[in-house]
């Protein structure tokens, strides 16, 4: 039985179980059905992309504390996260994926990092 790559169509030689005939391929097939679908999402994820490098250029030991005012000079976009959690206490934490914040006094932010 003969198999045909799914990116080019020519006749894959190999495994039994390939799928590709080139990494080139592979990667090509996946660019595509990995792309974002619109410009909206697109800018989305590149907001919550920023948002994470910020996060995560401030929070290097994973505690940490910030101003309001720092986040902002850096581009941080308060709009756009990936979770909320609310403890038990009845704190409130924001996250992008696995880094967070939690308000403070004064303008201040608790900058965490969930472990996963």
């Amino acid at each position: 039985m003969t198999k045909n790559c799914l990116e080019c169509n020519e006749k894959i030689i190999g495994r039994e179980d390939k799928k590709f005939c080139s990494d080139g391929c592979r990667n090509s097939y996946n660019n595509k059905i990995n792309k974002d679908s619109t410009n909206y999402m697109r800018n989305i994820n590149n907001k919550l992309r920023k948002n994470y490098r910020i996060l995560s250029a401030l929070n290097i030991d994973g505690k940490s504390k910030t101003t309001k005012s720092k986040l902002l000079s850096k581009g941080f976009d308060f709009e756009y996260m990936t979770t909320i959690l609310h403890t038990k206490t009845g704190n409130t934490y924001h996250f992008v994926y696995d880094q967070g914040y939690m308000v403070l006094d004064n303008d201040f932010y608790m900058l965490v990092k969930k472990d996963i």
